[in-house]
């Protein structure tokens, strides 16, 4: 029997009993998924012990949930759409979805009119929470969703100050580890196919390459940095123009898989070998590294790690949004193949 106490013991006393948020009290009253089994315990010995009995009008309202979260995709860039990055973005968040009873709804922003018809359906009740890929430094989506009082995660970051809950992959680190890799196999000319300079995942991959020449004693030349926008044509493009300038170029690291194919294609129509006159690396490993010729070295990113974190923390911050923004970066691994 629970412990009875003198007067109507509230949500706030509940909440205080468990020591946890009053949002996440509300969501075990609703049984809301996406709260751990240990917190439901907790929470529900608190309400035994008070002897708490809900308001059923207000559990009513409380329980108008969604159960829905939207992966929202703001490239503006329709070519993008079909590069590895989002089937494996979307197959990794559906798989942390799964068993969850949560409906994934997959939608795409990209202009001002369509920040502000999303950030209305969104208030309107119909998800609980977003998340948001692919996200451009001066883009105002995750403040507005953040002023509106919306559940929000995202993949990457728009900066280094990023005032949003986020999940990241170590960009800097894991292209810094490719360059000493590429030092240590005998590499003294290495160049790299960067992603747009307006997102902090080509930043940080960008920065990662020059911490590595630097850690080498070895010159950063500008002719050996060339942009990408992460498509394959781009990386094609790019790679012709970098061997075009700078011939003596004896290795490449692309900031992304796709780019990394295209600098493939371009090396072999200029009659480069790889990896004999020149080797190759990429980032994400995505299955495309296994179907290049030869199979790429790259980086690899834990998709599947990142898809159930970012879940785990929209569900998080949908219990309890009043806590500390959550910065989570996981590491990367260089996976090696045939092309270095």
């Amino acid at each position: 029997m629970g412990r009875q106490r003198p007067g109507t013991p509230t949500l706030e006393e509940v909440a205080a009993l468990a020591g946890v948020g009053r949002g996440t009290v509300s969501r075990v009253i609703n049984n809301a998924a996406g709260v751990r089994h240990s917190t439901r315990v907790t929470v529900e010995r608190a309400i035994a012990e008070l002897g708490y009995v809900p308001n059923l009008a207000a559990r009513s309202l409380a329980g108008r949930r969604a159960d829905a979260v939207a992966l929202v995709m703001t490239e503006p860039d329709w070519r993008q759409f079909g590069e590895p990055f989002f089937s494996a973005v979307v197959g990794a968040v559906g798989d942390a979805l799964t068993d969850t009873g949560v409906q994934l709804l997959l939608t795409l922003v990209r202009t001002d009119v369509e920040r502000q018809h999303f950030v209305e359906y969104a208030r309107g009740g119909r998800v609980d929470g977003v998340l948001l890929m692919s996200v451009h430094a001066k883009d105002p989506l995750p403040d507005m969703l953040s002023e509106a009082g919306l559940p929000t995660v995202l993949l990457g970051r728009r900066s280094g100050d990023e005032a949003v809950t986020y999940v990241d992959a170590d960009n800097v680190g894991g292209a810094r580890d490719a360059v000493a890799y590429l030092v240590r196999t005998g590499r003294t000319a290495i160049g790299t196919v960067t992603g747009p300079p307006d997102m902090h995942v080509a930043q940080s991959r960008l920065r990662g390459y020059r911490e590595g020449l630097e850690r080498a004693g070895v010159e950063i030349r500008p002719s050996w940095i060339v942009e990408g926008d992460f498509t394959q044509e781009s990386g094609r493009r790019a790679t012709t123009e970098l061997i075009a300038r700078a011939p003596e170029v004896d290795a490449v690291l692309a900031a992304s898989d796709t780019m990394a194919a295209g600098a493939l294609e371009a090396l072999r129509a200029a009659g480069r070998r790889v990896p004999e006159d020149v080797a190759v690396i990429g980032f994400d490993d995505f299955p495309l590294a296994q179907l290049t010729t030869p199979q790429l070295t790259t980086v690899r990113q834990p998709m599947e790690e990142m898809g159930r974190t970012m879940v785990q923390l929209l569900f998080d911050v949908m219990q309890d949004s009043s806590g500390a923004w959550r910065h989570v970066i996981l590491r990367t691994e260089l996976v090696k193949r045939a092309s270095t």
